[in-house]
């Protein structure tokens, strides 16, 4: 349990950190840029190797499918609601962006703690907490900028999404032994979805918006350095 809480932190930190830089400092936008699409990179290789090809391999192609596509409907229609509500752009992106850290990761860490039963992990840690850092910075620095925000409570609310982070991870080790192959591919299929929806709606364009046309190079990047830890 000690080894899952510790994943579990490994993925939580990054995240508060950078809630609390993206309130506190404005950081340049071309940096933030190269974050954001170096996590995509990380978070696309997890998404292949790490959370759909298991659930591929026990489940088949119909029902992962059906899950993966699940698991973008719903970080879809819940961000197509955030803009109803707040308006396209940047006075929604910051929160279309905690939206998707959390449809994303309670199932990612979920399967991140199942994961630790075996001998797998490293990427899906890695993935998760560079593609955590990013989100955090441009998400808490976008809700800065909405008037009548309190900085107080957006703080809070990123640092109570990192302590559900890490309680789903351990949770996802402790009922390893006890939840069913199935459902767990289902779970990584869900994660997969999930965070293939986040990275095309708000997190690649927002970093091709801030960054430019070298961008893709930065996301190649981050998913060499990630698929080559999982070799």
């Amino acid at each position: 349990m000690l080894k899952a809480f510790l994943y579990g932190l490994g993925t939580a930190l990054p995240l508060v950190g950078g809630a609390a830089a993206g309130l506190l400092w404005n950081l340049p936008a071309r940096l933030l840029a190269a974050l954001m699409a170096f996590g995509a990179g990380t978070m696309i290789a997890a998404v292949s190797s790490e959370l759909f090809q298991p659930a591929f391999n026990e489940l088949g192609g119909g029902p992962a499918s059906l899950a993966l596509l699940s698991g973008a409907a719903v970080y879809v229609i819940a961000d197509h609601l955030i803009e109803r509500r707040l308006g396209a752009g940047p006075a929604s992106l910051g929160w279309a962006l905690m939206l998707g850290t959390i449809l994303d990761g309670v199932p990612e860490n979920t399967a991140l703690g199942v994961s630790l039963t075996e001998t797998g992990g490293v990427v899906l840690l890695v993935a998760i907490a560079v593609g955590n850092l990013p989100e955090a910075i441009s998400g808490s620095a976008e809700m800065r900028r909405q008037p009548g925000v309190r900085l107080d409570r957006v703080m809070l609310m990123w640092l109570g999404t990192g302590i559900v982070l890490v309680l789903v991870t351990m949770l996802g080790f402790a009922a390893s032994d006890v939840v069913s192959s199935g459902a767990i591919a289902r779970v990584q299929a869900i994660a997969g979805g999930a965070t293939i929806a986040v990275l095309s709606d708000s997190l690649i364009p927002e970093a091709y918006r801030e960054g430019g046309w070298w961008i893709g190079l930065a996301t190649a990047l981050g998913f060499v350095v990630a698929f080559s830890l999982g070799a």
